[in-house]
């Protein structure tokens, strides 16, 4: 049986997150290294304040969950595969050695930044629990228009279900998922309408800066956010994270192909525990942990236990 490291994405952040890591040299090297990578103290970006800026967020996660990583592996834990969420694919892609962690840091910056210049006022995400991707998509194409655009943004389970785009379209989303008998439809607390074709430019540039950088073939199996499938080559897996924020995530189905790999323990990165939580409910064979909410020993305890049985 195999490890399987899982990268959280935006909406995982709290408050500090980067200041409750252990007392680690990893930890402190990755800091000492985005901060100058940065030109800034890196831990000045998870305050209560700091957050509240997009950019903000995806460096501090990214940093948190690549520092953490490291940890893992310094002291002797090897992932078969790794996983990210949205943004998380990026640490993601710095622990399969495909790119280094100053080009994710560089890459992490650009796109936070378009983001956050690229969409106007009136985008931005919804959650629909309780009904299946069929049925949402069936909504979303009924409201779909050129001057309210909606897309199916993430497919997290198979009856939880995020969309994307204007906020007139969502609402009107919302309203026929709730009469369709949905248990929860609501907007989320997101700006940007992430994973949907409005944020192609975003895509396109980050395939631009990636021509000038270094790539390296992974070291682990890298699963893919926007179709879902086992990447070994270090070509396919960037042009999976730069591509994921114009396209759905089919994050259920990636974890299915973990699970399919044989990958029995899913460790999910610090800050974050929705992975996990999507995981323990998805696969009730697999071990889904989440790192933040327990000691280093005690992972390191169930890692040894995977690699014996």
């Amino acid at each position: 049986m195999s490890v399987a490291f899982l990268f959280p994405g935006q909406g995982s952040q709290v408050a500090g997150m980067l200041h409750t890591l252990p007392d680690h040299p990893a930890i402190t090297q990755t800091f000492d290294e985005v901060s100058q990578y940065l030109g800034e103290n890196v831990l000045d970006l998870d305050s209560p304040s700091a957050l509240q800026s997009t950019l903000s967020v995806q460096l501090a996660l990214f940093t948190c969950a690549a520092a953490m990583s490291r940890v893992l592996v310094e002291e002797g834990v090897r992932p078969a595969a790794v996983a990210g969420l949205s943004v998380g694919a990026f640490a993601a892609a710095v622990q399969s050695g495909t790119i280094s962690l100053s080009d994710g840091v560089q890459l992490v910056r650009q796109r936070a930044e378009m983001m956050m210049k690229l969409c106007p006022k009136g985008y931005g995400l919804a959650a629909i629990v309780g009904l299946t991707e069929r049925q949402v998509t069936a909504l979303v194409d009924e409201v779909h228009a050129r001057q309210i655009p909606i897309y199916i943004a993430n497919v997290n389970a198979p009856c939880q279900i995020v969309i994307a785009g204007s906020n007139e379209g969502i609402i009107q989303v919302l309203r026929a998922a709730q009469k369709s008998g949905a248990r929860k439809a609501e907007l989320l607390q997101v700006s940007v309408p992430s994973h949907c074709p409005l944020l192609e430019p975003v895509a396109e540039a980050l395939r631009e800066s990636l021509q000038t950088m270094t790539l390296q073939p992974p070291s682990v199996i890298y699963v893919s956010n926007v179709n879902a499938r086992p990447l070994r080559s270090a070509e396919g897996i960037a042009a999976d994270f730069a591509s994921n924020i114009a396209h759905s995530v089919r994050w259920h189905d990636a974890t299915t192909v973990l699970e399919e790999l044989g990958c029995r323990l899913f460790l999910e990165l610090p800050p974050g525990r929705v992975l996990t939580e999507l995981a323990r409910e998805a696969f009730p064979d697999v071990r889904a942990v989440a790192v933040s909410e327990t000691s280093l020993k005690y992972i390191l305890r169930l890692v040894a236990q995977v690699e014996i049985t």
